[in-house]
């Protein structure tokens, strides 16, 4: 009888304890988090800007991948950076920050936080407002473009990452200029060619400037193209 009920029990005691292992031990929290971003920029103004009292657009150019985590005055080895270093003039501001790692991903939240601080600092149109960027830079514009859709007045990538499946957060009244070079090696120019396409489906005015023969380094003819900086500068938020 005692040997009985000891099993008994040793039983119940094992159906409980598989019991208890089964249970789920979920538990609801939370927690305020807060990063810290160390931004370095170049911060250029136009001719006249201190002589009146209008309001101007402003540019916001991100470098590549291979000035990231670098001396600051390595961007100027590009793009419109490059392109005032050598003396050229633009109607416009333009902002040009630097990712301070060199193997991390802009952190667009931070960048945007740099942006809204310099344009509340200074006299820019807010419906003036553009966006560009180069490779990793491009990847980040294309990132903004989403997560920001009602911030810019028109954006230009060079040879950047698409985020595809996101397209229809992009908004559809922001003009948009792809440049890609076919022979890209590093970022496929599929990425532009599949992005670009779905834009127009959803009814996007989007210009595309394929290159042919280009690698990754489409950005030496972009850049150079005097009609972009025209094109920026007439574009307007509607609303």
């Amino acid at each position: 009888m005692g040997n009985k009920l000891g099993k008994l029990l040793l039983l119940i005691g094992l159906i409980m304890l598989q019991a208890c292992a089964a249970q789920s031990h979920l538990v609801a929290d939370e927690l305020e988090t807060v990063t810290k971003e160390n931004l370095k920029y170049y911060l250029y103004y136009p001719e006249h800007y201190f002589d009146s009292e209008e309001t101007f657009g402003l540019l916001l150019f991100l470098h590549g991948g291979g000035e990231s985590g670098r001396a600051l005055e390595e961007i100027k080895d590009t793009g419109p950076p490059k392109m005032l270093a050598e003396g050229k003039q633009f109607p416009f501001l333009i902002l040009a920050p630097q990712n301070s790692h060199a193997k991390k991903w802009w952190n667009t939240e931070a960048v945007i936080q740099l942006l809204d601080s310099v344009t509340g600092m200074n006299r820019v149109d807010k419906n003036r407002i553009y966006v560009s960027g180069l490779s990793r830079g491009g990847s980040a514009a294309w990132e903004l473009a989403t997560q920001y859709p009602d911030k810019f007045a028109a954006m230009a990538v060079v040879c950047g990452m698409t985020p595809l499946p996101y397209a229809h957060w992009i908004d559809q009244e922001m003009p948009i200029w792809v440049f890609h070079g076919d022979q890209d090696d590093v970022i496929d120019v599929e990425e532009s060619d599949k992005m670009v396409a779905k834009l127009r489906d959803m009814g996007h005015d989007v210009r595309y400037t394929r290159y042919k023969g280009v690698g990754h380094n489409a950005w030496d003819r972009a850049y150079t193209t005097d009609s972009l900086y025209t094109w920026l500068a007439n574009q307007k938020r509607k609303h």
